[in-house]
């Protein structure tokens, strides 16, 4: 549905990256984002909220909780039951578990295709930008709810549990040389970068409605909340009939989707903000991007990015351990082993 720039250009550099007073104070700073600095965080407490799934459009109820130092985000179907007769099923929230990226990001084990999650982004994306570096999402059905379309009530659910510091200190993965992938006029890239994690993004659409889009912002805490968290995924009318007529959006209403049709938005409140949409795809690599294992140090460059580049991106990054190197003191360089995939962990 992307296609060529068409009436008008907005561009927007993040009044955050200039003034360092938009960052709350009652969150952790952007250096607990996971930028290779201070200590893991986990949440507080449990927390749990029930939605409609956006494709399956059935009930689903979703519950995060706490998780070990150094264990990283892992997915539970609490309906399926283990090959040992446990109830639950975890799948490890990595990019190597990514199974399907056609219309949203889906996780799933191999050998096993009842063992599978769509619709991951938001909530992963809730949970990086908002500092959090080790949890579990449970789940009872096969999609994530989709709640508001966006990552909001993710960060509120978070907030509402809190988070607290762990005894091991951040990891990073940092990187070393540009990789890139594209398809077509499509691209997307990661740059080496001294510190932090910023991004830079642009989308063009043929309906006027959205146009042309840039945004660059470098990512933290308060950064994501105020920025990115509140944009919803979006549509195009005419794809709604061919979707459904699929058994696809099922869940999909004007309460949890942008809906454009040329240079209408549909929606009757209109939109959150002017850019809603690049921020979006802003939204959705932050959390495709967390599925790299541990927070990432450098630069992602995109033009038209979606679910498939970004996962080819984590899989071209790990390819050749010359592109990175893990950047954490060196006592805990044995955590890694467990958290990355066996092909990327360091030697």
């Amino acid at each position: 549905m992307d296609g060529l720039p068409q009436t008008f250009r907005l561009e927007t550099t993040d009044p955050t990256l200039a003034d360092p007073s938009l960052t709350s104070p009652m969150l952790p700073s952007p250096v607990m984002a996971g930028f290779g600095f201070g200590m893991q965080r986990t949440l507080r407490s449990a927390i749990s909220c029930v939605g409609v799934g956006l494709h399956g459009g059935r009930r689903v109820a979703l519950t995060l909780r706490p998780a070990p130092a150094g264990s990283g985000f892992v997915v539970r179907r609490t309906d399926l039951i283990h090959a040992d007769g446990s109830a639950g099923v975890d799948i490890p929230a990595r990019f190597d578990h990514v199974i399907d990226t056609r219309l949203c990001t889906v996780l799933g084990l191999p050998g096993h295709p009842e063992a599978r999650v769509g619709t991951v982004e938001h909530v992963l994306a809730a949970l990086a930008g908002c500092g959090v570096h080790n949890a579990v999402v449970e789940v009872d059905g096969p999609e994530m709810p989709i709640l508001d379309g966006s990552s909001s009530d993710f960060v509120f659910l978070i907030d509402c549990a809190g988070t607290v510091e762990q005894d091991l200190p951040v990891e990073a993965i940092e990187v070393l040389r540009p990789v890139r992938v594209s398809h077509g006029e499509s691209y997307a890239e990661l740059r080496p970068r001294a510190n932090g994690f910023d991004m830079s993004v642009s989308i063009a659409f043929d309906a006027t409605a959205i146009g042309w889009q840039a945004l660059t912002l470098q990512l933290g805490p308060g950064v994501f909340r105020s920025r990115l968290a509140r944009a919803r995924t979006f549509t195009m009318a005419s794809e709604v009939e061919h979707l459904r007529a699929a058994g696809l959006a099922l869940g999909g209403s004007l309460d949890n989707a942008v809906v454009v049709d040329g240079a209408a938005v549909l929606n009757p409140a209109g939109l959150r903000m002017p850019d809603e949409f690049v921020r979006h795809k802003l939204l959705d690599a932050v959390g495709d991007l967390a599925l790299a294992g541990a927070p990432l140090r450098g630069r992602y460059v995109a033009h038209r990015p979606g679910h498939a580049l970004n996962n080819q991106l984590l899989r071209a990054l790990f390819a050749d351990d010359a592109n990175w190197r893990p950047a954490v003191p060196a006592e805990s360089i044995a955590g890694w082993q467990i958290r990355l995939p066996a092909a990327a962990a360091p030697a």
